[in-house]
């Protein structure tokens, strides 16, 4: 593939020159807090089903889903509430026709960004889902997209409105096992491959099978994609790290101040051009930050879990973080923290409450979208740690080559091969 500048691909997908012109709805101005938000929600079913009810008490004006049954599923429901809420198959004349404050975004990862794209381009604030976008270059663009328009984002990391990783960043904060310098991040769940379906099968009348595919090359239908699935397959997802690492990953980004690494190397099972693996593991080295040290950051998921685990007598633990600091270990996951080793914090007094309660993920977008304010998840954060995300699986798919990563250049400046999976092509008619 030729080689592919960052200026190269703003002009294609037409950010440079501000392309794909659509009416304006306008933000929402200040002290607007007592209207309700006129939202579109793209993605009503699976995870998009809870996003839609999450949303549910704004005024929802628009329903976009590319599956009939599951928009007439959410759409019957929604008039319950939103007597006059209107369905679309096709995101873009959704947004011609309707005057929106804001966008939901809830689609298989590989149309996350043309979506997205859309609603900035038509001055609305947007909620997607994790990961931000499917390729590294999609999640800066729109990262970049977002804060020309002075938008209000936010990505679909809900845990971290929880209360316990506000209180594993409050201790990490504190040092209360010392400066941090080696993290483990796990997750037993697998997203495995496969083999591509073989021939086709009759596409369902429900559903717009092109408009699904999207930006994606074009392929046959085949119910081996659609519903779920999809995330098995390179061309519409990525796997394990892509579908949970945006949540176990935001941990330690949120509490060590975590950004771009420098390095990143993974290791897994012979690569298969079509489907992702059923287990892998990435090394992250990350640069020192103000005061604190470098970290090196180890993703493991699938059957792959951190040796350190049996050594620390935590290897019932399946899915976590580890920090390990100069003075102590601290374990968490969703809903759990524990300090090691125990003969060390027994009688331990935790740190005060220092970070509020949240008012809900999507409250937090919300009420930052009324007020101009922020959220806790704006692309700002979340497009570093998706972009990290994601360059664990250029690696993998490179024979675990290690990429030496240049933000700046949003290159692997050791690795030009490494230039296609960074940004890939978009098939013809769709554009950022």
């Amino acid at each position: 593939m030729a080689e592919i500048t960052r200026r190269d691909f703003l002009a294609r997908s037409g950010l440079a020159a501000g392309a794909f012109a659509l009416p304006t709805s306008g933000f929402l101005k200040p002290g607007a807090q007592d209207k309700k938000l006129r939202l579109g929600v793209v993605g009503v079913g699976g995870r998009g089903g809870a996003n839609l009810g999450a949303v549910a008490g704004e005024n929802i004006v628009a329903l976009c889903d590319v599956d009939a049954i599951r928009l007439g599923q959410a759409t019957k429901r929604m008039r319950k509430r939103h007597p006059k809420v209107k369905g679309y198959a096709d995101f873009r004349e959704m947004l011609r026709k309707e005057k929106l404050d804001g966008l939901v975004v809830s689609t298989p990862d590989h149309t996350h960004a043309v979506v997205a794209a859309a609603g900035l381009h038509a001055g609305l604030d947007v909620y997607c889902e994790k990961p931000l976008a499917h390729t590294v270059q999609e999640v800066r663009a729109l990262t970049e997209l977002a804060r020309k328009k002075k938008a209000i984002t936010q990505m679909g990391t809900q845990i971290h409105a929880g209360n316990n990783y506000r209180r594993v960043v409050e201790h990490i904060e504190a040092q209360v096992i010392g400066p941090v310098s080696e993290v483990h991040v796990f997750c037993g769940k697998s997203w495995s491959g496969g083999e591509r379906p073989k021939g086709s099968q009759p596409i369902p009348p429900s559903l717009a099978w092109d408009l699904w595919l999207g930006p994606a090359p074009e392929r046959p239908y085949h119910k081996g994609y659609h519903p779920a699935q999809w995330r098995r397959f390179w061309d519409f997802g990525e796997g394990t790290l892509g579908d949970m690492a945006c949540h176990y990953m935001d941990l330690p980004f949120w509490a060590l101040g975590l950004s771009h690494p420098e390095t990143v190397q993974a290791q897994g099972p012979r690569i298969h051009a079509e489907t992702t693996p059923p287990d892998l593991v990435v090394d992250y080295h990350f640069p020192s930050r103000s005061d604190l040290p470098p970290v090196d950051l180890t993703w493991y998921d699938g059957k792959a879990h951190p040796p350190i685990l049996k050594d620390l007598g935590l290897e019932k633990w399946r899915n976590g973080v580890l920090f390990v600091g100069s003075k102590g270990w601290l374990i968490s996951d969703y809903g759990r923290l524990v300090l090691g080793p125990k003969d060390k914090f027994e009688g331990y007094t935790p740190p005060q409450p220092s970070i509020p309660k949240s008012i809900g993920h999507h409250a937090e977008w919300i009420q930052a979208c009324k007020t101009r304010g922020t959220t806790t998840c704006t692309w700002d954060y979340s497009g570093p740690l998706s972009e990290s995300v994601l360059l664990g699986n250029v690696s993998y798919r490179l024979a675990g080559k290690k990429l030496d990563w240049d933000p700046n250049l949003l290159r692997a400046t050791n690795c030009p091969e490494a230039d296609s999976f960074i940004a890939t092509r978009m098939r013809e008619g769709w554009t950022l």
